[in-house]
């Protein structure tokens, strides 16, 4: 079982540091075909890229934070994360690929 944080961002690693995580890697970008079951992976995916994590047996722990609109679109430090109330939560993520079309919508 490999542990994975996926993020480019430093206050990220640093923030999940601090929370004591063990973390195997680090990585900007996931390729979800080097999932093995049991992996874990953490970070703020896509949620296609989401899906294919828990389709090849690994769990998703998102990242999440409760960010103002004020706050979007620049780099956030640790601090920053602790104060916007960052936290993992676990995702199953699946893709319905019956209702895929966008004739349904």
């Amino acid at each position: 079982m490999t542990t994975t944080l996926v993020t480019r961002h430093f206050g990220a690693i640093e923030w999940a540091a601090r929370q004591g995580l063990h973390i195997d890697q680090q990585i900007s970008h996931l390729d979800p075909a080097a999932i093995q079951p049991g992996d874990v992976v953490i970070g703020t995916l896509p949620v296609n890229l989401a899906a294919q994590v828990c389709e090849r047996g690994g769990r998703y722990y998102n990242l999440s934070l409760d960010l103002p609109p004020e706050a979007r679109g620049r780099e956030l430090s640790a601090d920053d994360l602790e104060s916007y109330g960052a936290r993992l939560e676990e995702y199953c993520v699946a893709h319905c690929p019956d209702h895929s079309t966008q004739k349904q919508l």
